[in-house]
């Protein structure tokens, strides 16, 4: 069966599973190799992100990090979501991935500029580098996780 084929909530829970995997790939990215080798420490984005659209104020730097990475895999979601749709739309491999990553990410810079959480106009090269490259970790991962899981019988 293909993406085109499949209900409508069957591709968009298959589009879940790889956003999910696709952000715990670029997680693992940050946590184990980008971190490392730029000193940056961990972002808090999701967080703000999260306190600019709602009421949650978290209590403490344990809250914190849990509502972080809450958001952040609440934002993988999305790029799954989003990636879904555009197989529904008979974009697969490398042109989805493409296409997910153009629209996902110009949306998100200019969302989080929007609510005034970023001022891309001020990040360094290695900043603009770093946000590309790990956001097209999370655009690879989830596009192969997507093409990769089975369409149910």
């Amino acid at each position: 069966m293909t993406p085109g084929n499949e209900n409508l909530t069957t591709t968009l829970a298959r589009g879940a599973v790889a956003g999910l995997a696709g952000t715990a790939a670029m997680t693992a990215f940050q946590l184990g190799i980008e971190m490392p080798l730029t000193g940056r420490a961990e972002s808090y984005a999701p967080a703000d992100l999260v306190g600019r659209l709602s009421p949650a104020a978290p209590r403490g730097k344990r809250q914190r990090r849990l509502l972080n990475y809450g958001a952040h895999f609440g934002v993988g979601l999305g790029w799954g979501m989003g990636h879904a749709a555009l197989a529904r739309r008979g974009l697969r491999g490398q042109r989805a991935v493409g296409v997910a990553f153009a629209v996902l990410w110009t949306g998100d810079v200019i969302a989080n500029t929007a609510l005034g959480l970023d001022k891309p106009w001020r990040w360094s090269l290695q900043d603009l580098a770093i946000d590309v490259i790990d956001k097209l970790v999370l655009a690879e991962v989830t596009g192969l996780a997507f093409d990769r899981l089975p369409a149910p019988a």
